[in-house]
Formats: structure tokens, sequence, C-alpha cells
């Protein structure tokens, strides 16, 4: 598993616990915010984007984006087959 998608999973379960605090009621938005590292303002927008999508609805969306840098499968080929 790479760096990043273990960072993710953690940040899930890290939003899980301190999401059911505050819905059991042990826990103000603004502490469940302090757990996470976040403002309660991030707080309140990660409630409503996982009652929306889901724990994937927490994933960083930067990382579903594809490079626009990247470069096509065949002319990395090609490269590769001129160097050869």
């Amino acid at each position: 598993m790479r760096r990043t998608q273990l960072l993710q999973e953690v940040r899930k379960m890290r939003f899980e616990e301190a999401y059911e605090g505050w819905q059991s009621g042990r826990l103000t938005q603004e502490e469940a915010a302090r757990l996470l590292g976040v403002c309660d303002r991030t707080f309140r927008r990660y409630i409503a984007r996982y009652e929306e999508e889901g724990l994937e609805g927490l994933v960083d969306r930067r990382l579903r984006q594809v490079s626009h840098r990247k470069a096509p499968v065949d002319e990395v080929m090609a490269l590769v087959e001129r160097y050869r």
C-alpha cells in the first residue's frame, strides 16, 4: 500500500471516531474538529461529504485527478524502443 493510500485510510478511521463521538453527544463539533486537526467549518464539510458519499467522499479529491503532464502510453513505449 502506498503512503498516500495509507494516510487516507488513517484519515477515514479518525473521522469515523470523531463523527461517532459527535453523533453520540460526547463531543462538540469544535472538539471533534480539533481531534482531526481541522477547523470546525472543515469538519462540517466532512460531515456533508460523508453523509452524501460515505467514507469514499472523504478521500482527497486531488488524488483522483490524472496528471495533465502524463504522456500517452504509446508515446512512452515509442521512446523506450528508440533508446534500446
